[in-house]
């Protein structure tokens, strides 16, 4: 669904979040309002998601009605666990696939709004420039996250490397049917794949963490990922019983906006960060 916030709607928005509130009031979602706006602390991954919502803070929110405090995590478990013990209102970070792992293994009661960006997967290498040039008995460093293991064995499927198994859910190691190369997995946290790239052949790196490290993935990696039908696009996501809640609409009617498309295109030029709507 494409949505644009013009200044009508932003407006319009502004008045519903502030309807029946006034300073020093709790909302219904957990937010409070102070001096005419609603604070909505949102936790994000440092890139790029904090990068776009600090330029909906400084750029659109205060006309919209809503302040954002936003909280930096390093890693993909502690989002998840502080929206569920009520330490924040919303997060920033995940795509569907993963999101929906999560709630399976951990009963968690979330929601989601539609994908605001997606950050195309790659391979990265510091000892060879083509897969090609890849060893027999190679290593591959690979995440151990089962919401982005199969991600990454997919990009493996699309270089020829290996074949996988039909699975009924996301495939893991245990799927891989050929491995003509006999390469070697390691398994390792996503956030610390970047860390070990030294001591690997290859490593299938998440895009956040490599922009983080420096790289570029529209010209680091010896393989990228297709923005072009990607079901991996990252959402804001929220306790399914505050959904509806004013002041989180209007915040992911402000990351659907043309200003933010227009800061993706601008911030990140060779498809680094690719707008999802």
């Amino acid at each position: 669904m494409k949505r644009t916030v013009r200044t009508a709607a932003v407006l319009s928005a502004a008045a519903l979040v502030m309807t029946g509130c006034s300073a020093g009031d709790d909302t219904e979602g957990g937010a409070t309002q102070e001096g005419g706006l609603t604070t909505v602390t949102i936790g994000a991954s440092p890139v790029p998601h904090a990068e776009i919502l600090q330029f909906v803070q400084d750029e659109l929110a205060q006309d919209a009605g809503i302040d954002l405090e936003i909280q930096e995590f390093t890693d993909y478990v502690l989002p998840n666990t502080a929206l569920d013990e009520g330490e924040i209102d919303a997060n920033f970070f995940q795509h569907l696939p993963y999101l929906d792992a999560q709630i399976a293994e951990n009963g968690f009661e979330f929601d989601h709004y539609d994908g605001v960006h997606i950050e195309p997967y790659g391979i990265y290498s510091e000892k060879i420039e083509d897969l090609d040039d890849l060893a027999d008995g190679g290593v591959v460093g690979i995440t151990n996250d089962p919401g982005n293991q199969g991600r990454a064995l997919d990009l493996l499927v699309d270089a020829g490397l290996i074949t996988l198994d039909e699975t009924d859910g996301d495939p893991t190691l245990l799927d891989i049917a050929e491995n003509p190369k006999d390469l070697e997995f390691v398994e390792t946290a996503p956030e610390q794949l970047v860390v070990a790239l030294p001591d690997v052949d290859i490593a299938i790196i998440n895009g956040n963490y490599a922009l983080e490290a420096g790289l570029n993935p529209a010209s680091d990696a010896i393989l990228l990922e297709s923005g072009e039908d990607n079901p991996y696009a990252n959402v804001v996501v929220v306790r399914s019983e505050d959904l509806d809640d004013p002041a989180l609409v209007t915040l992911d009617e402000l990351l659907h906006s043309d200003e933010v498309r227009a800061f993706i295109e601008e911030r990140w030029p060779a498809g680094e960060v690719i707008a999802a709507f």
